[in-house]
């Protein structure tokens, strides 16, 4: 067999960083448990036609054909595909278990996604994202859009990573600016005013004329409020200064302030108004985020998400919720990367047990067994070799000590290879430091 060519876009970490990941994981989903939230996890897989349903996403889908596919199975727009987020599947979710759920509904999910996308550093074809959801029926109440920011922030700030700036804005503020102005398709503006950090603002002023129809003037008003930025609610008296009146702007305002002040009060300094943010998803219609790694922020951002009303609705009954994604796979390939992240070992082993023949591997296997009943992460020596070829096995692994079993009735013993230490020791007693149990990530 050739030597197997990679395929661009699927990341596959190596141990210790898959160690790594395994810890931001656990911090992740006890902050989520923390504030509430219960595990969720839905199929791979969704009808095309649903996936398709809401925003520019089609280039984005990955399709799913048997090899071998039956001649009258489905076709079209009945296909399946693998989900690109994981706020339509849950959308889907609620809407066949409404009737099993209490209301309001908090989950999170932490699942693989795929999204047909150019890899670059940062993005992937296939990652892995750490969500949650609030969803009520019919109504759900603002304080929630206040509490995603808590969340995050806690969240991110429990990892060894540089601290985030998390930008905020409501759809509302803008759809109700750019109607005030006269503008008839504020979803067009709103999807140029998304690319604005991609493409500046002469080419979005030139979207804005093309897509949205927008005059010279009412261009450069929505550039004016897409400048507006500020750490408090002070950007609601820069919104008012430009003049423009709509109860749906007022409206969003308001709203915002209130996410802006909850998140100031909880932790200062780590929302910030930024009236930039579109988010270019048709589906959010309230507060919208976007997360900054501080240091990182030519790479975008790394947790977003917002409001959304309309995304499940069943007959007269609407599921109105609001969410945001941490893009795991993302943060932790920029921070790889850039080197930002280790381990203190490459093994989660704490203790190699030597053996001192294979004759003596059953002692070996006995010693092993009482410390990792004692919770201590310990393995036998793969071989009967001389002792000093079975440290450096356990050197070469990153292990930080070696159990000698005691023959001819003498005393076990504990050996510390980095220091050079050895004691004697009872395997159903000895625990090691705090430290050194299990690898530690900085």
């Amino acid at each position: 067999m050739s030597k197997p060519t990679p395929i661009s876009g699927f990341p596959e970490w190596t141990p210790a960083q898959r160690m790594i990941e395994q810890y931001v994981l656990d911090r992740i989903r006890g902050t989520f448990e923390l504030y509430g939230f219960a595990p969720l996890e839905t199929r791979a897989v969704e009808p095309l036609d649903q996936l398709l349903r809401k925003g520019e996403t089609s280039k984005e889908v990955y399709l799913i054909r048997r090899l071998q596919a039956d001649a009258d199975g489905p076709t079209g727009d009945d296909a399946l595909g693998l989900h690109f987020d994981l706020t339509v599947p849950f959308a889907r979710y609620v809407l066949e278990n409404a009737g099993k759920l209490q209301f309001p509904f908090r989950r999170y999910q932490i699942q693989k996604v795929w999204r047909g996308e150019r890899p670059q550093e940062g993005r992937y074809r296939e990652f892995l994202q750490a969500d949650i959801d609030i969803v009520d029926r019919d109504t759900l109440a603002p304080h929630h859009e206040a509490e995603m920011p808590l969340v995050i922030g806690d969240a991110l700030r429990s990892l060894p990573i540089p601290p985030v700036r998390i930008q905020v804005n409501n759809r509302k503020i803008c759809e109700g600016f750019y109607r005030g102005i006269g503008l008839t398709d504020p979803e067009a503006a709103l999807r140029a005013v998304d690319k604005l950090d991609k493409i500046g603002p002469e080419r979005v002023a030139e979207l804005l004329a093309q897509t949205a129809g927008a005059s010279e003037a009412q261009a450069k008003a929505v550039l004016s409020l897409a400048e507006i930025s500020a750490p408090d609610a002070s950007f609601a008296d820069a919104v008012r200064a430009l003049g423009v009146s709509d109860p749906m702007l007022d409206e969003g305002v308001e709203e915002l302030v209130r996410v802006v002040e909850t998140a100031a009060a909880h932790s200062p300094g780590l929302c910030v108004a930024d009236l930039r943010i579109a988010r270019g998803l048709d589906y959010y219609t309230g507060t919208v985020y976007e997360t900054q790694l501080i240091g990182y922020e030519r790479f975008g951002s790394i947790c977003s998400g917002g409001r959304y009303d309309n995304l499940a609705s069943a007959g007269a009954t609407r599921f109105p919720g609001v969410g945001i994604s941490i893009g795991v796979t993302r943060l932790l390939g920029l921070l790889f990367g850039a080197g930002a992240l280790s381990v203190s070992r490459d093994v989660p082993t704490c203790v190699l047990v030597a053996v001192t023949s294979e004759e003596q591997r059953a002692a070996s296997n006995r010693v092993a067994e009482a410390l990792r009943s004692r919770g201590v992460p310990t393995e036998v020596s793969p071989s009967a070799a001389k002792f000093g070829k079975q440290i450096r096995y356990a050197e070469r692994r990153g292990i930080p000590y070696v159990w000698f079993p005691g023959v001819d009735g003498a005393a076990d013993e504990v050996k510390d290879i980095r220091s050079g230490e050895q004691t004697p020791a009872a395997a159903g007693e000895w625990t090691p430091p705090r430290a050194d149990l299990r690898p530690l990530v900085s």
